[in-house]
């Protein structure tokens, strides 16, 4: 069982948090693996429009699966009433966690398909992990503006130090 990746989305649909444990999906790829030129700046990314194919920044990759949460929780709130959420979205490669608190914050982790039920695991990283090292951290702005994301190593390390003993981690 494998934890792939894990993305927090705010009230505005901005990625405010994203961190890739093993990803065997479309790899990101530096600016290292190209040579001088090859890649705008700005999007991080080589020229040229997605083609499926390539490379992705990490922007795209948030927009994408943003999208992909924003457009299944839309369905479910229209085929079964406002009152119902989707929790796990499964393709033939991954699964796709999702959960959502009441102040809008969108917590979605991507694992392998033997991966079964860690809506409780995602609850606690809200709770115990987000909540005190990033909401009651007085340092930590309340909105995340323009980009600026969590940038909060103990919240960091005490994702780590969740994360790593459970049996999904790999």
């Amino acid at each position: 069982m494998t934890i792939y990746s894990f993305w927090i989305f705010d009230r505005h649909c901005d990625c405010i948090y994203h961190k890739d444990y093993k990803r065997p999906y479309r790899q990101l790829r530096s600016k290292l693996d190209f040579p001088a030129g090859a890649i705008d700046e700005k999007k991080q990314t080589t020229g040229g429009p997605p083609t499926g194919k390539g490379p992705l920044s990490v922007d795209d990759d948030a927009k994408l699966v943003f999208g992909v949460v924003f457009s299944l929780r839309n369905i479910v709130t229209k085929l079964a009433g406002e009152k119902e959420s989707f929790f796990v979205f499964r393709t033939s490669k991954y699964k796709l966690h999702f959960y959502e608190t009441q102040t809008n914050l969108r917590f979605v982790m991507i694992t392998d398909l033997k991966v079964d039920g860690i809506r409780p695991i995602l609850e606690q990283i809200h709770a115990g992990l987000y909540v005190d090292y990033v909401i009651k951290n007085p340092l930590s702005p309340v909105e995340h503006k323009n980009g600026v994301g969590v940038n909060n190593e103990l919240f960091n390390l005490g994702l780590d130090r969740f994360l790593r003993p459970l049996s999904i981690f790999e």
